[in-house]
């Protein structure tokens, strides 16, 4: 009785061992963005001779990347011969791995795919480094300048934020370049020099608020009637413009229906944020950002998801595998010592490739159903791109939507990108806490802050707002906050007071 029980709590302790071990591998799996888990699952196929790449056409319904153009046939071709290669090899990895069982002084060979790392370097081509700042320095050499300006128009590009926008005052960079590196710069030069790096591409460089960065990039167009139109939208009507009051523009434009939704469609392709369409930088040895999915959003309101698998190879167990873990479970009774250690090496083998596909399938379920959740709490964004449309979400909010643990959905939250009609964000962009003013009301900080850059973008730089006078501004807006907050909400911006605003 006492054997038996004791063989019972060891039983139970394996089992409990299994279940952390997937656990773990899936919340590994989970955290990992997509170019990492292409990584993983090379690696793995790798070091797993029981791991195969699918061959074949995807199962029914299943979204795996675009089908092959007709005039892929001879890829898909080479692509099949050369998997049917790997097979093979695979094939011989296991004879061989099987022939070494028991040699306690060997290590079991593992299959390695590819080809030799010499090869590999001859073939490996590097692209060179730029960064953002290097594509506009390569830009500056293509102009005729003295020395002075040219170091004056390289301090300002320097001084450029990432979005590519100039929020520092021109009279501030004139004076520190006069006391820090000994060069005299009246302010009209250095505005001559401004305009010239406005004219440099991508349209919205340089520019010193959201209204010039439009603009900037609506005057590079040819003329036209609709070029006429979003320059008065943006210069006489700006402020209806960023609070949206279409209706009061349509009627002063005196513009149908039809002429008001062109227009809108026009101006909503400006960019705000130049810089980030150059990246942060530019070259094969750039960290890439790929998005894990992508949300589109149809003119009638439709929102659709769909998960980006890029390279991400599709796997299935080795069929010789398989074959040999059966024929030797239907013969288990009268095989030799050796192929029991076989027996036991594939079943290894093959619950561990079995185990690290089925994480891979959690792992796309658990992203999908966060997404969804996303997508649900924050729709108004999804439909508009309108970044004042963010509601106060946190990890909880997504948890119980999905019935996901909070650890999980922190991980999956980490390091992912969404691609969307409006850009490519981090998940954790949607995340934000919340302001809950006197009556109760609660509010997301991102919009009070994305509301309070607009106002600051907007004001005159000749008489920039105090802080009493953005917090006034804010609560015409329907936020309602007191000035220090007002204070705190502009320091975490990087918005300097409004002496130093000052243009």
């Amino acid at each position: 009785m006492a054997q038996s029980q004791i063989q019972e709590q060891r039983q139970e302790q394996r089992q409990l061992q299994t279940i952390s071990a997937q656990q773990l591998l899936l919340s590994q799996l989970v955290e990992l963005p997509l170019q990492q888990l292409t990584e993983r699952m090379e690696t793995e196929l790798h070091d797993n001779p029981a791991l195969e790449k699918s061959v074949g056409d995807d199962e029914p319904g299943t979204d795996w990347g675009p089908a092959p153009s007709d005039g892929a046939a001879d890829s898909t071709d080479a692509d099949d011969y050369e998997a049917q290669r790997e097979r093979e090899e695979r094939s011989d990895a296991l004879d061989a791995a099987l022939e070494n069982i028991g040699r306690d002084d060997e290590d079991l060979p593992v299959y390695q795919g590819g080809r030799p790392w010499a090869e590999e370097q001859e073939q490996a081509v590097y692209g060179e480094e730029r960064s953002f700042y290097d594509s506009l320095m390569e830009q500056v050499g293509e102009l005729e300048l003295s020395a002075d300006d040219r170091y004056a128009m390289e301090y300002i590009i320097q001084s450029l934020d990432d979005d590519g926008l100039l929020r520092t005052p021109l009279a501030d960079l004139c004076e520190q370049l006069a006391i820090y590196h000994g060069i005299d710069i009246s302010q009209s030069r250095a505005e001559g020099l401004l305009a010239r790096l406005q004219q440099f591409d991508p349209a919205g460089i340089g520019a010193r608020s959201l209204q010039e960065c439009l603009r900037l990039q609506v005057q590079r167009r040819k003329p036209s009637e609709l070029k006429t139109l979003m320059l008065r939208v943006l210069t006489d009507y700006f402020e209806d413009f960023t609070r949206k009051h279409w209706d009061r523009i349509q009627q002063a434009l005196a513009l149908d229906d039809g002429q008001m939704a062109e227009l809108l469609a026009e101006l909503r392709r400006l960019n705000p944020k130049p810089g980030t369409a150059m990246g942060e930088t530019l070259g094969r040895s750039m960290q890439q950002i790929t998005p894990d999915s992508i949300v589109d959003t149809q003119d009638d309101g439709t929102i659709s998801l769909s998960l980006n698998y890029g390279d991400m190879p599709r796997l299935e167990i080795s069929q010789s595998f398989a074959d040999l873990l059966k024929d030797l479970q239907t013969n288990k009774e009268h095989i030799s010592r050796q192929q029991k250690e076989a027996l036991l090496y594939t079943k290894q083998k093959v619950e561990a490739a079995q185990n690290f596909i089925d994480a891979v399938e959690m792992r796309r379920q658990t992203l999908t159903k966060t997404m969804k959740a996303i997508i649900q709490l924050q729709r108004p964004f999804f439909l508009d791109g309108d970044e004042e449309l963010l509601r106060p979400m946190i990890l909880k909010d997504v948890a119980e939507l999905t019935g996901q643990d909070l650890s999980t959905i922190s991980r999956v939250s980490n390091s992912k990108y969404v691609q969307t009609r409006w850009g490519t964000f981090p998940l954790k962009f949607f995340f934000s806490d919340s302001y809950v003013t006197e009556s109760g009301e609660e509010l997301s900080t991102r919009q009070i802050k994305a509301a309070l850059r607009t106002i600051v973008d907007g004001e005159d730089k000749r008489k920039p707002m105090t802080d009493d006078e953005l917090r006034e501004a804010l609560k015409e807006r329907g936020f309602p906050i007191a000035r220090r907050t007002v204070a705190k909400y502009r320091e975490q911006l990087g918005l300097p007071v409004a002496r130093m605003r000052k243009a």
